[in-house]
């Protein structure tokens, strides 16, 4: 008698609710299962650069293959945007590099200032060690780049091209590890990397802008006034800073500056506190959801009520976390998976036989780029992380070993989508560039090679 009593269900259901059934159609069974596994294989570190090392190779074997003129043509494709008596047009791999790409980089606004905000860069004792360990690892491969383009002014222009890190590559390719990586060790690199992407942003703005024209200033201003106000008027829904972010984006284009920049200012304005509120978040979803439940065991269901309640629910559950931490998890996969291999897919594309490796300036860069990558970065990182931790500017982080720091610095030569950014931006002679992506897509994949091996030989004493 207790067991019947206990299996009841405690009241009614209104029949226009869906009540639970065990008769689940099998395709539907099938379809829950494969998204329940492809969010599995979706949460794995390395999987993002697995697409990513994907999209690099079908990038390359169709720029060399029979069809290559069609890739050429497919990136150059025109674009316009027409309202009224206003018109833009440009071309799909604009579109990519500087649309497409605001969205990876308001990611990285984001995430640095999450970091700040209570994470790795959060106070000087934790930040200190990575932020030295990233000023080598810049420093040094600059200066391998510069001594190699020997005061060839056309050819230093790419000096920055090594120094920035791929965070998916480096953090997937540690992930394959697995569990012989410790925890503190992972977030050594994942700061390293932030760190170096500040850096690669800072040398975007005062290097690699054009002349500015002032007058976009006053429109990129706007954007920002916007974007203040929005947050003073409690503004969450993300899809609504799309004005501002439009308005700062055009005037960061019309100054000369790289509009992508638009991306990392956004982020670093993201709000970092929860919005004020009368009640708790969580008591609103709640009693929402308290509404809804006695709606469905009534005997008149009121659908507009319904709705109501439920939009109540869900943006009380929105504003239980703060944007900065809201966003980059709903952004990640998009990023990760969409914009990255896309820029991968529309800018990896070298043509071998169209590159002229026996002259002076093309092979020059290559190897200066490839070099810098692979020995420049774990040189500049331990020199700068040793010197730092002997003379006891910092101390080194409990759990990281000298050997980790080793591997750190053989990731972090991992450039791939950073690198390949700033040379589009470094070098407009065809040639050149191309030579350019040669050096970093080889040089990313030995960096990669060698730290898997050096990872697996030493992985014994990452933990000691």
């Amino acid at each position: 008698m207790g067991q019947a009593r206990l299996s009841a269900p405690p009241a009614q259901i209104h029949s226009d609710f869906p009540t639970p059934s065990a008769r689940i159609p099998r395709m539907q069974q099938a379809t829950d299962s494969a998204l329940r596994h492809l969010g599995r294989v979706l949460d794995i570190e390395a999987m993002s650069g697995i697409v990513l090392l994907l999209a690099a190779t079908v990038a390359l074997l169709w720029a060399n293959s029979p069809w290559a003129q069609s890739y050429v043509d497919t990136w150059h494709a025109p674009l316009a945007l027409t309202i009224g008596p206003w018109s833009v047009t440009t071309d799909l791999h604009f579109f990519v590099n500087d649309v497409l790409m605001t969205i990876f980089f308001l990611v990285v606004g984001m995430e640095i200032r999450r970091e700040i905000h209570n994470g790795a860069l959060s106070s000087l004792g934790q930040a200190s060690l990575p932020v030295m360990a990233a000023i080598g690892g810049v420093a040094v491969p600059a200066l391998i780049y510069v001594a190699f383009a020997a005061g060839d002014r056309q050819l230093l222009n790419g000096w920055a091209i090594p120094t920035a890190t791929d965070i998916a590559f480096a953090v997937g390719v540690l992930a394959l590890l697995g569990r012989s990586v410790p925890g503190p060790l992972r977030i050594f690199l994942l700061a390293l990397a932030i760190i170096d992407d500040i850096m690669a942003v800072l040398i975007i703005a005062f290097f690699y802008s054009g002349g500015l024209d002032y007058s976009g200033f006053g429109i990129a201003f706007i954007g920002l006034l916007l974007v203040l106000l929005f947050n003073r008027m409690g503004v969450a829904s993300a899809w609504l800073y799309l004005l501002p972010g439009t308005v700062l984006w055009w005037g960061l284009l019309k100054t000369g500056a790289h509009p992508t920049l638009a991306g990392v200012v956004l982020g670093l304005m993201t709000p970092v506190a929860l919005r004020p509120a009368p009640r708790h978040q969580l008591e609103v979803a709640q009693q929402a959801l308290s509404r809804v439940q006695v709606q469905a065991r009534a005997g008149n269901v009121d659908v507009q009520l319904l709705h109501h309640e439920l939009r109540v629910a869900a943006t009380a559950q929105r504003d239980l976390l703060a944007p900065v931490f809201r966003l980059p998890p709903l952004l990640h996969p998009w990023v990760a998976f969409g914009v990255m291999p896309i820029f991968a897919l529309a800018n990896a594309g070298v043509q071998f036989g169209g590159v002229d490796l026996t002259a002076s300036g093309p092979a020059t860069v290559a190897l200066g780029v490839a070099a810098a990558l692979v020995l420049g970065k774990p040189i500049g990182v331990f020199l700068a992380t040793w010197l730092a931790v002997k003379t006891g500017l910092c101390r080194m982080p409990q759990g990281v070993t000298w050997p980790g720091v080793v591997l750190v610095g053989m990731l972090a030569g991992i450039g791939f989508t950073m690198a390949i950014f700033v040379g589009g931006l470094a070098f407009a002679e065809p040639q050149l560039l191309a030579a350019a992506k040669m050096g970093i897509l080889g040089a990313s994949a030995t960096a990669a090679v060698l730290g898997l091996l050096y990872g697996w030989a030493v992985r014994q004493r990452l933990q000691h």
